[in-house]
């Protein structure tokens, strides 16, 4: 096989039912994993074909000013704090900031329409009714988006952005070596909310894609604090991103009007771990009274590190 017949075979290929996606039939299995070579040369492909009209994502799609603490950081770890500095605590083990720029999202939401209309066969995450931004983001995952530029920015998102600061906020050093990622559209008609739960993961990050003007009404998010035993309740902004532990309780209202694009993606350890009875005691800005295991002495320098860990195939979903 050529790269050249890659794109056309891609293309040709007769997806799984949206029945049998959604009872997570084993021939949707199958399907993505006999045909994942010919994807990922079908996006490369794409790629090249596309490469005078189509943007090559980079971090200077995100905010200016969380852009220069976290470069910041990987220069000195030690000036860390301008990093968490720009973090919002809504509840303890859960922050919310700017994470895209608002004026550069168009330009990373015409990319996202142009994979959408790449007619390259992409798997949505199992349980969503198929919307239209509904895609898997990592390459553990059957049917990914393989696009190589998009790769590189996803993990540039992951490495020099996510886990540092997971580890700053949330205390998750030790349990962030594997990488997971979806997008999703919540729709009055389609997939309208999420009922309560918590996330197999050691840190989330949730970024709302809606451009400015892209206004919703519902679809806020309740966070759950353990500690309290109150519910708080927040809204997306433009661009906005919050982390939380995974095992923090949270849930989606209905959204009522407009749609709200996001972008999901976790950290946990090597198959699958996640530190025992949930990460919430782990915080190293954490003040309550809960007991600090040896994590409290990571260094700085520790937190602002990738790990060498072989990435693992173990998948939530």
């Amino acid at each position: 096989m050529t790269t050249i017949n890659a794109l056309t075979k891609a293309r040709a290929l007769t997806l799984p039912s949206r029945e049998a996606s959604l009872q997570r039939d084993i021939s949707v299995s199958h399907f993505w994993n006999n045909n994942r070579n010919l994807l990922e040369n079908a996006w490369a492909e794409w790629e090249i074909e596309n490469k005078d009209n189509l943007l090559v994502p980079d971090e200077t799609l995100l905010a200016p000013n969380l852009r220069q603490a976290v470069n910041e950081a990987w220069k000195n770890p030690e000036k860390e704090n301008a990093v968490a500095d720009l973090w919002e605590e809504i509840i303890p083990n859960v922050y919310s900031a700017q994470f895209f720029d608002p004026e550069r999202l168009a330009d990373f939401r015409n990319y996202l329409e142009a994979v959408v209309n790449s007619q390259i066969p992409k798997r949505a995450p199992y349980g969503i009714q198929l919307n239209r931004y509904g895609m898997m983001l990592d390459p553990r995952s059957e049917g990914f988006l393989a696009a190589p530029n998009f790769q590189n920015f996803y993990h540039d998102i992951m490495n020099r952005y996510m886990r540092p600061i997971a580890r700053l906020l949330l205390g998750t050093y030790g349990y962030d070596s594997q990488t997971f990622g979806f997008s999703i559209q919540y729709n009055p008609d389609k997939d309208k909310d999420l009922k309560p739960h918590t996330d197999a993961s050691a840190a989330t990050l949730n970024i709302n894609i809606n451009l400015p003007d892209e206004e919703f009404t519902g679809s806020q998010v309740d966070f759950h604090d353990n500690t309290t035993g109150l519910t708080v309740q927040t809204t997306f902004g433009s661009g906005k991103a919050i982390i939380h532990t995974g095992n923090v309780p949270h849930a989606t209202h209905p959204i009522i009007s407009g749609q709200r694009s996001n972008l999901v993606v976790w950290l946990y350890g090597d198959r699958m771990q996640i530190p025992r009875g949930g990460s919430s005691s782990y915080g190293i800005f954490n003040d309550s009274s809960t007991s600090i295991d040896a994590r409290e002495n990571v260094t700085a320098h520790q937190r602002w590190s990738i790990p060498n860990n072989p990435k693992d195939n173990s998948a939530p979903f």
